[in-house]
């Protein structure tokens, strides 16, 4: 499998994850078990050069989920851990902790700013 592929299925099912346990109280944890063993699996499976990369994300997006864990399950539980194994830097602060622009946001804003500008200037 490329490169990209492993990169786009780990992130899609990490960003799927997050959403799935955002403020939600009737978890799953069965399919969440396994969930988070595929995460793993995918994650293990990125190289080190990718990871690098990568990584100051997937500790959003998965810093994100623990939040929402702990606030469901609580610090200690076993899942928590098994998804901050994941992680390597500093996690947002609250399950909606979304500080951080992303590229084609700021990408997009600057074209509205400049088609803004050209209607001012006609």
């Amino acid at each position: 499998m490329h490169l990209f592929t492993r990169i786009y299925e780990f992130a899609a099912s990490a960003g799927a994850f997050e959403g799935y346990v955002y403020h939600r109280e009737d978890l799953d944890m069965k399919a969440m078990v396994n969930w988070v063993g595929n995460l793993k699996a995918a994650h293990a499976l990125l190289p080190q050069e990718a990871l690098a990369e990568i990584q100051p994300a997937i500790d959003r997006t998965l810093g994100r989920a623990i939040q929402s864990l702990i606030l469901r399950l609580g610090e200690g539980h076993s899942m928590v851990d098994s998804v901050r194994s994941m992680t390597r830097g500093r996690l947002p602060a609250s399950p909606d902790d979304f500080q951080k622009e992303k590229a084609f946001k700021k990408s997009r804003q600057k074209e509205e700013r400049d088609m803004k500008s050209e209607e001012r200037s006609n």
